[in-house]
């Protein structure tokens, strides 16, 4: 018999297939048809991009220019303006205001064809660096109230380029995904006293049954009431509500973790299509108790349809302790 599982964060049910479950091989392995013509994020074609905003690169190399291990540029087709005001104003019953905000691009290297699972781990150390450099930069801008990072990668998952790239957006409101997260982590840390995510770490560990990956700071686990077949969190150890706070001796461990699971990914999908956000407070300045950081994995496996659509419930064709057994065999 399926299972019902409800989320305890926001409340979201997830259906569990427990009799059928579909098995790694039996997903449908997607091409990636990507666009075709010169690589504006490659080596040497600095000149195809926007001028960089920030960049790690062997000095005195001079910006603009080739010698840079992480480039970031600003999004050519943005889906938010950085100059202007908000100008918010209501029409009748609707809202409105100008699309102010920030839209970046992390060339996260020079190699065209080598996404994180084949980078050295201090190149994914210089990754995970210039996102918290430039969330904190964005966070200055008093017209932003959340920054957001996130990956895709394969045209299924929104990515457009082959070139391997991450993207940053700064918001002027909260998104209504976060703020409901928000929400149920203040109402569970006012009924118990503690933040939900630091419970369902302890309980993870404490059970095994569905973790990954760990190291000394963090931990890759398949969720309990997991939205999307082999969906992975990675949580840090350290309660800790900002991203860009992350702890300095926390950065190398988050990067072998996270080459560590792609590579999982790559050996027993393939190069699956997938998306991971950051997920992290907004930023008002304080400090949240009920809250914690965290990244959200999220493999194209499957294809959300009617039925998720029509009532929020997903349906998982792979119960997630058993995606874990197969995760860390590979």
């Amino acid at each position: 018999m399926s299972e019902l599982r409800r989320d305890p964060i926001v409340g979201r049910w997830i259906i569990v297939d427990k009799d059928h479950p579909t098995l790694p091989e039996e997903f449908e392995k997607e091409e990636h048809h990507w666009q075709r013509g010169e690589c504006p994020f490659c080596y040497g074609n600095e000149a195809m991009t926007p001028p960089e905003i920030e960049a790690i690169r062997q000095p005195p190399t001079p910006p603009n220019t080739a010698g840079w291990q992480v480039r970031v540029v600003p999004n050519k087709f943005p889906a938010l303006q950085i100059e202007g005001d908000l100008n918010r104003e209501g029409i009748g019953i609707y809202d409105m205001s100008n699309g102010i905000g920030a839209h970046e691009v992390v060339i996260e290297t020079p190699y065209h064809h080598k996404d994180i699972a084949e980078l050295f781990d201090n190149e994914v150390e210089n990754i995970i660096n210039i996102w918290c450099k430039r969330a904190l930069d964005l966070i200055k801008d008093r017209r932003f109230r959340y920054i957001m990072i996130f990956k895709n990668y394969g045209p299924s998952a929104g990515a457009s380029l082959e070139h391997p790239h991450s993207q940053i957006i700064a918001l002027p409101m909260v998104p209504k995904n976060v703020f409901e997260e928000l929400q149920g982590a203040k109402r569970y840390f006012e009924y118990r006293e503690r933040c939900i995510f630091c419970d369902i770490l302890r309980q993870e560990i404490n059970e095994k049954e569905r973790v990954i990956l760990e190291n000394k700071h963090f931990i890759a686990f398949c969720p309990y009431v997991s939205r999307f077949p082999f969906e992975v969190w990675i949580l840090p150890k350290k309660h800790n509500c900002y991203f860009c706070h992350i702890f300095k001796e926390e950065i190398p461990s988050l990067a072998s973790l996270l080459r560590q699971l792609l590579n999982k990914f790559k050996n027993l999908f393939g190069k699956p299509a997938y998306n991971f956000i950051i997920h992290t407070s907004p930023l008002d300045g304080e400090q949240l108790d009920s809250y914690h950081w965290h990244i959200e994995f999220m493999p194209r496996l499957t294809r959300v349809a009617g039925f998720e659509w029509g009532t929020g419930f997903y349906i998982v064709p792979t119960p997630p302790e058993l995606a874990a057994q197969y995760l860390k065999k590979v």
